[in-house]
Order: structure tokens, then sequence, then C-alpha cells
């Protein structure tokens, strides 16, 4: 059989080029069609490539180069034989996250063992998040069982090897011990003192995204607070026959969700975006919900959340909270949005000024709940209270309607059930 190229995939029309980020098979390994074979990270997210073939893989670009949309990166031979297991040896990375001690080499991600757990398709290869802490903690994956789809070592199970190989050292051949290092002089660094490691080109996006809300729209900041006490006691009285029915936890997350939409459409220019010297208007609403992963942030889109319901909206939370796991967020994942909301609250942050996400020109942040004294009917109580920033282009928008929308937002918190009931 003739010899399958494997290419580079297209991440998106405004995509033409990503960096082939890691091999998760070895040079000359017997591969098998749809099973992942390398990574690429483009500026939007890292998506793992799958193998067009059966056969044995022939590596061409080396890890860390940068790849155009269609470039051929190595070739699966149906026919080949396998190298010796001994053998086996990827090509190496052109560009190093850092320096590595010589002395405690970390584990090849390039050779996953299959774990003795799970004999599916995916039986022992380690999900992109989980090979990353293998590394850093030294955990040897041949050893870890893998608990995920079709045997698939995830994170969890990596952490799980950790905490139970406890406290104790990693083994270490006995050697004398070092002699007293020379104080430095000018002109010298001492080892260890610094890592140097390549910017993803995930957070360089983000960077020059954060850069150019700054300089380019009029930000402003204003400030509200929200008694969480009625979302509180409605989550409490029905989250078990919430979960029962529709198989997802009552977050807070879809009240806020539902919140915005009602506000939105009270206050179109908070939808809207400048384009040039125009303003467009959007009748439609998809919402961003921004998430930490551990490639940095990124802000899956909820889309048409005017027409979902509370348990729709908690599912495609969930979804994406899922694929940030996996690493698996796409980019059709993430374009789009006319508004979004950042909860920084989940950190422990207890208030902020969050930044645009451009073109939009509104984003709300949510923080930590507290309880506070309050002043409600002449009396002081106790509430738990969050406050609200909505940060927005003050060149669209002017601070009545920024104000009023976010007052609106306090309004539907504190009343949930006119929320639902759509009045």
């Amino acid at each position: 059989m003739a010899v399958v190229e494997i290419k580079v995939p297209s991440a998106g029309e405004s995509v033409t080029e990503g960096i082939l980020s890691r091999w998760l098979k070895p040079d000359g390994s017997k591969v098998k069609s749809g099973e992942p074979l390398f990574e690429v990270e483009t500026d939007k997210a890292s998506t793992e490539v799958p193998a067009p073939a059966d056969g044995v893989l022939k590596i061409a670009v080396a890890e860390g180069e940068t790849v155009e949309v269609g470039a051929t990166v190595g070739t699966i031979d149906p026919s080949g034989v396998p190298a010796a297991a001994s053998n086996p040896e990827p090509v190496a990375a052109s560009t190093p996250a850092g320096p590595r001690s010589a002395s405690s080499p970390a584990p090849s991600p390039d050779t996953p063992a299959p774990a003795p757990g799970g004999n599916g398709p995916m039986a022992g290869t380690p999900s992109p998040s989980a090979r990353r802490l293998a590394e850093e903690e030294h955990v040897d994956l041949a050893s870890v069982e893998g608990t995920g789809r079709g045997g698939r070592i995830t994170k969890g199970d990596v952490i799980g090897a950790i905490d139970s190989r406890g406290a104790a050292p990693p083994e270490a051949s006995p050697s004398p011990a070092p002699a007293p290092a020379p104080a430095p002089t000018a002109g010298t660094s001492r080892a260890g003192r610094q890592t140097r490691q390549r910017l993803p080109l995930i957070r360089q996006k983000i960077a020059q995204r954060l850069v150019q809300a700054q300089q380019t729209a009029a930000i402003l900041t204003t400030f509200n607070e929200a008694d969480m006490s009625a979302v509180m006691a409605l989550r409490g009285k029905y989250k078990d026959a919430y979960k029962e029915k529709h198989g997802v936890n009552l977050g807070f997350m879809s009240f806020f969700v539902k919140a915005a939409v009602e506000a939105l459409k009270a206050f179109p220019a908070v939808n809207a975006q400048i384009d040039g010297s125009e303003i467009v208007y959007n009748h439609y609403y998809d919402i961003g919900v921004a998430v930490s992963t551990e490639r940095g942030l990124m802000v899956p889109v909820i889309r048409d959340c005017d027409t979902l319901s509370f348990a729709g909206i908690e599912k495609a939370i969930v979804g994406f909270a899922q694929k940030a796991r996996d690493n698996t967020i796409g980019v059709d994942d993430l374009q789009g949005g006319t508004f979004t909301i950042t909860n920084g609250g989940v950190f422990g942050s207890l208030l902020s000024t969050p930044i645009l996400n451009p073109p939009q020109s509104g984003i709300l942040g949510m923080h930590s709940i507290q309880k506070r004294p309050v002043v409600v009917d002449d009396q002081i109580v106790i509430r738990p209270m969050m406050y609200l920033a909505l940060s927005y282009d003050h060149r669209i928008i002017d601070g009545r309607e920024a104000v009023s929308f976010l007052v609106r937002i306090k309004e539907c918190i504190e009343n949930p059930e006119r929320m639902m009931l759509e009045i």
C-alpha cells in the first residue's frame, strides 16, 4: 500500500500556521488510525491531530517547529516494520522549554506504555495535561492506570499516582556530597536561578488582544452588588430534583447568563460593537464564559442563550469544562460572542475590573460571595453579597446605559423567579 502523508489540518479561516508542540508517538512506532498522533498549537487553541491510517510512523518535522496549514509533517507506511523497541528515538525538539538537570531527566512523553486498566483504543495514552503533569512530577506513566474513556490516562489519574507515593523523595544513586559552590563574581550567574520557556502562541494572542483592547477602546468600569439570598435558596430547595431530572447541577452561572440576556435585550448597545465608523447591533445572544486552563484564559461561547433553558446553559458549561480538562476546545468553540461573563470569584477575587474581549463592548465580572451586614427595610441584616462589575466601551455605551444595565442584572439575580417566569 502507498505511504500516507500526515498533514496539518485547518484550524479555522483565520488560522494559517501553528507550532507542532508535541509528538504523541515516537518515530518508527506502530500507530492506529484515529488515535492521537501529534499536537498543533495555534493562537486560538491547542489541537490533537489523529493518525490518518494504520501503519508505521515516520516523523519529518521536529517538535517546536512552526508549520503551515496543509504542510506535511510525516508519513505513515501501512506496510512498514516498527523500529526496534529499544531504539524508538523521536525527532529532538528544536526549541526546548528550558534547562533540565541531567541528573534527573523527566520521563519521555513520547513513549507511554499501556496502562493496566482499560482496553480501548486510548488505553495507556495520556491526555496532554496528564503528560505535562507527569513530566513535572517525574511520574512513570507506565505505572498509572487510565480511568478515562477507553482507558485513557487523565490528569486525575496522575494526581492519584502522586498522592499514592506520598512525600517519599525519588530514589537516586548515592553520590558524594557536592563541593561548596564558589561565590558568584561579576559577569557570572547562578545555575538554576532562571528557566526560559517559549511563550505559547495562545498566550501571545491573549497578550495581543488585551493590549489591543486597552489601546483602542475607551474602557470604563461601573460597580454594583447583588444579594444572592434568593438564588441560593432556590438552588438549595431544588438542587436534588434538578440534578435528577437534568443530569447537571444548577450553578450560579446559568442565572447570570439568563440575567445578562435580559439586560442585553433592554440595553442593546451593550450587545453591539464598533466596526470602523459604524455600530453593529447584534440581534442574537452568544455569550462567552471565561475559563482558566493550563494554557491560559479561554472564552468558549454559548450560542443563542436566549433560546436555551437553565439546564441547556448548564449542560453547555459542563461540556466546555470537560473540553478544557481534555484540552480539546476547538476554534469554533471560541469564535464569535457578543458579550462575556468572567467569574473571578472562583479564585477568591472580591472585586476586579475585567478587560473587554474585542470586538465586544461589554464584559460582566462576578466575584466572591461574602456575608456582609446590609440594610433591608431599615434593619441591619447579614446577607450573602456579591460585587458585580461591568467594564464597557464608553465610545458606544453611555454611563447611564451601563449603570442601568448593571442594575437590571442585580434585579434579575435578586428576583430569579421573575426571570424564570419571563415576567
